[in-house]
C-alpha cells in the first residue's frame, strides 16, 4: 500500500506517519517544506520510502509520476490562523488542494484531507452545515472554500465520488511532534515550557463573557486525531466533512491544571485543585491580547452525530488522560 503524507514534516503528518509505522506500512512518500530546517526532527525516527519537496510535488503527482497510489493524507497548509497575507494562504490551502482533489479524482486515489474548526468561527454551533460555517479570519475561510468547491463538486454529503474523499475538521490538537509550530503550538506546550521556566503557567483573563480560563475548547489528543484517520484508510466507502474533536468542550482552567499536577507529580509534589493553584500563583491569568479581539471562539465543541453515523465509534481521551500523557512525554525529550 503506497500513501502520501502532505506536511508529512509537521505536527499531524508526522503523527500519522507514525502511525502507519506501527501497523508496518512504510512505504510512504512524504511531502513537505524543509526551509525551516529543523523540522526534519519529526521525519528521523519515522520509516518512508521517499521525501518530496513541496515545491516539486503537486505537478509531478498530477502527472503520475509515483504509480499507484493509494491515499493521500493532506497535512500540508499554512495553519497559522494570524497570518494577514490572504493571497499566500489561499494559494497553500484552498488552490493546492484542488489541484490535489483533481488528481486524485483522475487516479482513483483516496484523499483523506485537513479541514478545521476555524471554519466555524463565529459560530456557537459547530455541526457540518453551511448555516453554522462563519470563519473569523482567512485561514478559516480558506479552508472552509475547499470543503465548499468539494460540496459543489461531489455533492452536500460527498456522495458523488466514487473514489473516498473525507475532510477532518480537527478541534484543537495537542500532542507530541508540535514543538516547531511556534506561537501556534497548543497551550499544553506552552504551559511545559512555562513550568519548567517560571514555575508557573499563563493563562488568558477574562474574556467573552468567560471568567479567567474559563473560555471553553474542544481539546483533542494527537493519538486520536491519528487513530481516526486511520479508521477511515480502513473504511474507504466512509465520505464527506467530520469533525473530529472529542465532544466535550472543557475550560482552559482544566489544561493549566492537568499540567500543573502531571509536573508536580514529577516532582514528588501532592496534586493541587484550582483555587489552590491559583491562589498560589501556579496559573498566572494575563489580560486578552487586543490583537484577538474579535478573532477568537471562546468557546468550541465538536458536533459527532456525523462521525458516529459513519460508523467510527472510537473513544476520545478526555483533557486529564491526554494532558498528562502529554506532559510525560515532553518530559522524557532531551
Amino acid at each position: 500500500m503506497k500513501i502520501v503524507v502532505t506536511g508529512a514534516a509537521g505536527f499531524i503528518g508526522a503523527n500519522i506517519i507514525q502511525g502507519l509505522n506501527a501497523r508496518g506500512i512504510d512505504d510512504i512518500i512524504a511531502v513537505d517544506d524543509l526551509t525551516d530546517g529543523d523540522k526534519f526532527r519529526n521525519l528521523a525516527d519515522l520509516r518512508i520510502a521517499d521525501y518530496i519537496d513541496v515545491d516539486d510535488f503537486y505537478e509531478l503527482f498530477a502527472e503520475s509520476a509515483f504509480g499507484d497510489v493509494e491515499a493521500v493524507f493532506h497535512e500540508g497548509a499554512c495553519s497559522d490562523t494570524m497570518e494577514p497575507d490572504g493571497k499566500y494562504m489561499m494559494d497553500n490551502n484552498y488552490t493546492l488542494s484542488c489541484e490535489l482533489h483533481a488528481a486524485c479524482q483522475e487516479q482513483g486515489t483516496r484523499l483523506l484531507y485537513a479541514s478545521s474548526a476555524a471554519t466555524y468561527g463565529g459560530s456557537d454551533t459547530f455541526r457540518e452545515s453551511p448555516e453554522f460555517e462563519k470563519p473569523l479570519n482567512v485561514y478559516g475561510y480558506s479552508k472552509l472554500l475547499f470543503d465548499q468547491r468539494l460540496r459543489r463538486e461531489l455533492g452536500a454529503d460527498f456522495s458523488g465520488t466514487t473514489t473516498q474523499v473525507a475532510g477532518f475538521r480537527y478541534f484543537n490538537v495537542y500532542g507530541p511532534r508540535e514543538q516547531h509550530k511556534g506561537r501556534m503550538a497548543s497551550v499544553a506546550f506552552h504551559q511545559f515550557n512555562q513550568f519548567r521556566a517560571e514555575g508557573k503557567v499563563k493563562l488568558f483573563g477574562e474574556y467573552g463573557g468567560y471568567g479567567p480560563g474559563g473560555q471553553m475548547r474542544d481539546f483533542v489528543f494527537i493519538d486520536d486525531v491519528v487513530a481516526v484517520n486511520l479508521w477511515f484508510l480502513d473504511h474507504p466507502e466512509a465520505s464527506g466533512i467530520f469533525n473530529l474533536g472529542t465532544g466535550k468542550a472543557q475550560p482552559f482552567n482544566d489544561v493549566a491544571l492537568a499540567v500543573v499536577n502531571t509536573l508536580r507529580q514529577q516532582q514528588g509534589e501532592k496534586p493541587l485543585t484550582l483555587p489552590e493553584a491559583s491562589h498560589g500563583g501556579l496559573i498566572d491569568y494575563i489580560d486578552f491580547p487586543a490583537a484577538l479581539v474579535g478573532k477568537y471562539q471562546s468557546y468550541t465543541q465538536a458536533d459527532l452525530t456525523a462521525l458516529r453515523a459513519a460508523g467510527c465509534k472510537h473513544s476520545f481521551a478526555d483533557v486529564q488522560t491526554g494532558v498528562s500523557a502529554y506532559m510525560k512525554a515532553l518530559a522524557k525529550t532531551p
